[in-house]
């Protein structure tokens, strides 16, 4: 069953990084977004993830920004800097001069276009494991990284490293999930990469969720961990399938351009996105804006 106190918690938004006008780095907004986060409901914050447009902020934009985000956040919820990259000495590298700022732990993705087998993703992650102190969370999403980290080397992973504490899971594999779920050591925390998914990966024992729909709604998201939480099915189904319709649609284009437009939406605008993302269309503003009236996002 799902550890009754996560480390980081149950309902973790994956944050959007604000630009500017010129889409520069907006630290302003970004604490400013950090802080509505908080304030909100979140439990931590991943900081510079996918939906934080990770492939386009670059190294020494990524520490200024979560050099901001830790000041605004001030040790309420623990900030979690994504430092993963798809080679393994730079990754550690990075890790190693982002720890000083004062984030509470990584993330680190299984390395993308490599393609890596499975006894490469395993010492990818052990060599980063072995150079930090602070605790990791794996990110396995093989719609964006091509290849698909099994249960085993999860697993392995978990027993074999105390510093790597969770893993958000975006296969979409719920044999897989539900294995590392039953089979991780004690404290090992298996989050949903899916908004869609937490219900059902809460439901076999997972401990919350890694958010994108976080940014736009961390109160409902976080009422529908809670619920799960607590054990209370019937009313954690119900609160899932009010808030599911944008859950699925906040992804009808590639994140983040969607939470991006859905944040303008409700009137705390956070800029663009970076090509080689495009922003939202008419139309996909439109849709957006109907499902989010919908679901009592928008009034």
């Amino acid at each position: 069953m799902a550890d009754a106190t996560p480390r980081f918690g149950r309902m973790i938004p994956a944050m959007v990084t604000p630009f500017d006008d010129d889409l520069e780095l907006d630290l302003d907004r970004a604490q400013a977004l950090a802080d509505r986060l908080v304030r909100g409901g979140s439990d931590a914050l991943i900081i510079n993830g996918t939906t934080g447009e990770s492939p386009t902020v670059f190294y020494p934009q990524k520490m200024d920004l979560f050099r901001a985000v830790v000041a605004a956040v001030d040790g309420r919820v623990p900030v979690i800097a994504n430092v993963g990259d798809n080679c393994t000495a730079d990754t550690v590298d990075f890790a190693g001069k982002v720890a000083p700022l004062g984030v509470d732990g990584f993330m680190c993705v299984v390395p993308y276009y490599n393609k890596p087998p499975q006894e490469g993703m395993y010492r990818h992650f052990r060599t980063i494991a072995d150079a930090v102190e602070l605790p990791v969370i794996l990110y396995n999403i093989p719609g964006r990284c091509v290849v698909n980290m099994e249960a085993e080397t999860t697993l392995r992973l978990a027993h074999d490293c105390a510093n790597v504490v969770a893993v958000k899971e975006a296969s979409g594999r719920m044999d897989q999930i539900e294995r590392i779920i039953a089979e991780a050591p004690e404290g090992f925390a298996v989050y949903s990469g899916d908004d869609s998914a937490t219900f059902d990966i809460m439901r076999a024992g997972g401990a919350g969720v890694i958010s994108t729909i976080g940014n736009v709604a961390p109160d409902r998201m976080k009422e529908i961990v809670d619920l799960c939480a607590a054990g209370d099915w019937d009313a954690a189904a119900e609160a899932n399938a009010r808030l599911l319709p944008l859950m699925e649609g906040l992804f009808a284009t590639s994140n983040p351009i969607l939470v991006k437009e859905a944040l303008k939406l409700v009137g705390f605008p956070v800029g663009g996105v970076r090509l080689p993302l495009v922003d939202a269309t008419p139309e996909q503003a439109r849709d957006l804006a109907a499902i989010m009236r919908e679901v009592g996002v928008l009034a």
